[in-house]
């Protein structure tokens, strides 16, 4: 596969997970008794029940070769299952573009994950790179410039855990995307991340299933949310990993924050304010000075 094609498949998947925010937003706006097990659960039943036919009606499902079988747990434990709560649960109580901003500094962080596990040294450009995404971050957290806080501190707290499950994930990732095939292994996430999220949805959530609408609606999302973000971007992203390596894939996912944005004000779940561009453009500008390459 080309280079070119590489770029824009995840630019795709860019794209894909920065509308995932607003779609999850519009879902907790729309289903007033809809939970986050209740969406991932959903989510991910309809991930699998598209990825593994797939598979084996092309042939395609590689068995688990001895001993990556932990690293495919440990996988699915960070995503779907930890980052999705994670992810989710701040999405529930900020904005969608906040949620996304927060979730673009992953790339920041990235490299400390690559350090401890593969001794990869971390430069100087990384730690400007995270000093310039604090400071947009608290661009965005100022409503308007006036100082008051425009973001629910559980809501900033559940995202980090997500940006800090992240880091684990693309070391799982790592290990594993030289073995198996791309969308293998995202079939495997999913199926994984199931079995983790039915026990858990009917233990907490399972009174709340009859109090659904299940309108064309809710479905719709859902759909959309199981099959385009959990399969198809997450496949894409996998793929990039494999032909230019985490580092190079990470650095897409800095324009997911630009898609959550316009996606947000032009279904009017957002208004327009100049604190958000701004500090986006400040995000993005630390996580590219972030991921600079080395000088020769």
């Amino acid at each position: 596969m080309k280079k070119p094609l590489v770029y824009l498949l995840l630019a795709f998947a860019a794209i894909v997970w920065g509308i995932s925010f607003i779609l999850t937003k519009e879902l907790f706006r729309t289903e007033p008794h809809i939970t986050v097990f209740i969406i991932l659960t959903f989510r991910l039943v309809l991930a699998t029940a598209v990825t593994i036919p797939a598979l084996l009606l092309f042939h395609k499902m590689e068995r688990i070769k001895k001993g990556d079988m932990k690293w495919f747990l440990l996988l699915a434990l960070c995503e779907p299952f930890i980052y999705s709560i994670c992810e989710t649960s701040g999405v529930q109580l900020v904005s969608g573009s906040m949620a996304s901003i927060i979730v673009a500094t992953i790339p920041l962080f990235v490299p400390f994950g690559m350090a401890v596990a593969f001794k990869e040294k971390i430069r100087l450009t990384t730690l400007v790179g995270i000093v310039l995404s604090l400071i947009g971050l608290s661009v965005m957290l100022l409503l308007g410039g006036q100082g008051n806080l425009d973001a629910n501190p559980k809501g900033i707290a559940w995202l980090f855990g997500a940006v800090l499950t992240a880091v684990f994930f693309t070391i799982a990732l790592v290990k594993l995307v030289g073995n198996y095939r791309p969308f293998t292994i995202t079939a495997y996430q999913n199926l994984f991340g199931c079995l983790y999220f039915i026990p858990f949805m009917f233990i907490f959530d399972g009174s709340h299933l009859p109090l659904l609408s299940y309108s064309v609606k809710m479905i719709t999302l859902l759909l959309v949310l199981g099959i385009f973000c959990s399969t198809l971007a997450y496949v894409f992203y996998n793929i990039g990993v494999e032909r230019l390596g985490a580092t190079a894939a990470c650095i897409f996912t800095n324009a997911i924050p630009v898609f959550s944005l316009v996606a947000a004000i032009l279904i009017g779940q957002e208004q327009w304010s100049w604190s958000k561009p701004l500090g986006i453009a400040i995000v993005i500008l630390g996580v590219v000075i972030a991921q600079l390459p080395k000088k020769a």
